[in-house]
Parts: C-alpha cells; structure tokens; sequence
C-alpha cells in the first residue's frame, strides 16, 4: 500500500500525463484484482493503459458477439439483447477510442484469443443451444464488467477515465439486468434440462 511513495517519484519524471486507475488486473506488478491495486497507480502509465485497453476489448468483442447473436438466436428475447449490445457497445467504443487517442493509448485492432475462442464456438451452435451459451457468456461478463468500471468510476485518479467509466457503468449494470433476465428465460426454454438451467454457473 505504500509502496507507491517509493515508486512515484521514478514515475512522475516519465509521465507528463496523470495516471488512472486500473480496475481489472491491477497495476504493473499487480495480478490480483484487488481494491489495493490503486494504492500503486503512480508507479506507472502500464496499469493504466491496461484499463483501457482491456475495456476496448471486451467493447470489441460484445459487438462482435452480439451481431453473432442477432444471426444465430432462437429466442427474440436473445436477439434484442444482441441488438442492444451492438448499438451501446458501438457508442461506447467510439467514446472509448477519442479518449485512448488523447492518451496516445493504442487499443487493439481485433479481438483477444480468449473473445475469439468464445466467437469461434458460439458460432458453431444454434437455435436454443446458442442462446443459452451465449447468454450464460453475456451474463458472466457483464458481472466481471460492472465490477471494473465500478471501481474505477470510484478510484480512478485521470478524471477523464473516471468519467468515461462512470458513464458508462449504468448501461453495463442495465445490460447486466437484461442478461440475468434473459438468461433465465433461455435456461427454461426449448430445453429438456430446465431443472439444471443454474449448472453453468
């Protein structure tokens, strides 16, 4: 926790921009996703980037999926979750990418091995077998989701980034209600294995 006074002053002599918050992974160092891992923030601009670059990631990757859902989606319910995703992740990954550019922040040009192993499969299922994966997927991130941007809209030091996350968690933590929604509408539906709609959890 204090280790940061140690490390801050090497910092600031390499970094003109205030350092934000990371959420997820924690700063340079850290691996755990620990509330402490912004008592580190000043220790270098690495964590910091990595907030953002995850979060254009996984913004990539829920446009990506959620036009995979509006193609291979049985239930209406499952289409208009993948509709909405497109439309709000779209938004927010624009927002995202002039803020990584005034942060000279390179964010990724496609989607992460883990983003694509998960399109790869769901793109192999359909009817009420993709809509369940792909909700049981959807609800799962947007748990992890919410979590990030929380912490970061509450800890983060660049008042941009802390804005931008702010922002933007009401509409994860709305996605996240629609996700749990639909997601149990799909677990009860069109499936012989109703009783166990929870085992992927």
């Amino acid at each position: 926790m204090k280790q940061y006074v140690f490390t801050g002053a090497v910092v600031l002599a390499m970094s003109a921009a205030p350092a934000f918050a990371q959420t997820t992974a924690g700063t340079a160092g850290n691996t755990t996703p620990t509330r402490s891992s912004t008592k580190t923030m000043k220790s270098g601009s690495m964590g910091d980037q990595k907030f953002v670059h995850e979060a254009a990631a996984g913004g990539m990757a829920e446009v990506e999926l959620g036009k995979l859902a509006q193609e291979k989606a049985s239930s209406e319910e499952v289409k208009s979750f993948g509709k909405r995703m497109v439309d709000d992740h779209s938004k927010a990954n624009d927002e995202l990418k002039t803020l990584a550019q005034s942060k000279s922040i390179t964010l990724p040009a496609d989607l992460d091995a883990k983003d694509k192993a998960l399109r790869d499969r769901l793109s192999k299922l359909s009817g009420a077998a993709f809509d369940r994966a792909y909700m049981q997927a959807m609800l799962n991130d947007h748990k992890k989701d919410v979590n990030e941007f929380r912490h970061e809209s509450t800890s983060g030091s660049d008042p941009d980034v802390k804005s931008f996350a702010a922002k933007t968690l009401p509409t994860l933590e709305d996605h996240l209600k629609l996700a749990q929604d639909a997601n149990k509408a799909v677990g009860t539906s069109g499936s012989k294995t109703s009783k166990s709609k929870t085992s992927g959890k």
